[in-house]
Order: C-alpha cells, then sequence, then structure tokens
C-alpha cells in the first residue's frame, strides 16, 4: 500500500503508520493512547516478513503466553508443528509464568490401534496408552524432533498425556 509503514516491534507485534491508518478512537483518548505509540497503531497480530516484502501474520498477541523470565511464546505455530506427529491428535501449549514451556497432550488413540495391531498386540485402551512406555517414546520422540525447529524458549520441556479428546460436548472446547 502506498504511503503506508509497516515495522515489526521488539516483541513481534505488527505495527503500522500512514495517511489511511486510524488517529484514534472517537472521544476516546484513553483506548488511543493503548493502541497508539508516535503514530504507530499496534495491530495485536504477531507476524514476520517473508522476503523482506511479504507480510506473514503467525499469531494474535493476546495469544501469546510469557514465561517467568519474560519472554514471549506464540503457542499456535508449536501446536500447528507438534499436530503434524501421526502420534498426536491434540495439544495445548501451556507456560503462563512458568519457567519452561509445556505441553497437554491427547495422543491421536487411532494411530496407535493401528500400531498395536501391526505389532499383533491387543490395544489396551485409552487409559493404558498413557503409561505405556512404547507409547510414551513415539510422542516424546515426536515432540523431541519437532522441537528443533524452535527457539530454546519456545520448545516443549515436558508433556501430560490426556485419556480422551477435547469436546464441546464434553466441556473442554467452546
Amino acid at each position: 500500500m502506498n504511503n503506508v509503514k509497516v515495522k515489526i516491534a521488539d516483541d513481534g507485534e505488527i505495527l503500522c503508520k500512514g495517511p489511511n491508518v486510524m488517529i484514534g478512537y472517537y472521544k476516546r483518548p484513553d483506548l488511543t493512547k493503548e493502541v497508539m505509540i508516535d503514530g504507530w497503531l499496534r495491530t495485536g497480530d504477531i507476524g514476520t516478513f517473508v522476503d523482506e516484502k511479504f507480510l506473514k501474520i503467525t499469531d494474535r498477541k493476546k495469544e501469546l503466553l510469557k514465561t517467568s523470565g519474560g519472554k514471549f511464546v506464540a503457542p499456535q505455530p508449536i501446536e500447528n508443528k507438534m499436530s503434524e506427529s501421526p502420534w498426536i491428535e491434540q495439544i495445548m501449549v501451556v507456560g503462563e509464568m512458568q519457567k519452561f514451556v509445556s505441553a497437554l497432550i491427547v495422543p491421536a488413540f487411532q494411530a496407535f490401534k493401528k500400531w498395536y495391531a501391526e505389532q499383533e498386540k491387543n490395544y489396551p485402551g485409552n487409559d493404558a496408552i498413557l503409561k505405556d512406555s512404547e507409547a510414551r517414546k513415539l510422542i516424546k520422540e515426536s515432540v523431541t524432533k519437532y522441537n528443533k525447529e524452535f527457539n530454546p524458549v519456545e520448545q516443549i520441556k515436558e508433556f501430560r498425556l490426556l485419556p480422551q479428546e477435547w469436546t464441546i460436548e464434553g466441556g473442554e472446547l467452546t
């Protein structure tokens, strides 16, 4: 866009400035002060520049978690990458005001049923999978593999396995 400047703040937030960018909220200087810094609009989005000419929005700032060390972590890219594992059905990255990032993981139980059948073993049930050392090892290997794509502060250091998928009906999702 012509006459519009875009930059990325230190915390990753996208900032915009230009004649077509809002100058403030009507009769609400208090709200204007929250979103404007020296004429730059704080969009609330997190992003990066790709090839120095494309803007890629990667997250919402309000979705970021802050570790006890003061580092901001965007859970969504981590969750998206970890979900590529055939052993992970659902994942939620946690770590707000903690020393490190952790995750709650629902294993891909259907994949484990198939894996057990291929091993010519009886599937022991979802609850047993949570304690099964081989199943935990497969999930841990996936976490370790995908962790390599993130900065140390973003890497999952610990995880807990949960026995059932999150659903709206079960009350875990809205």
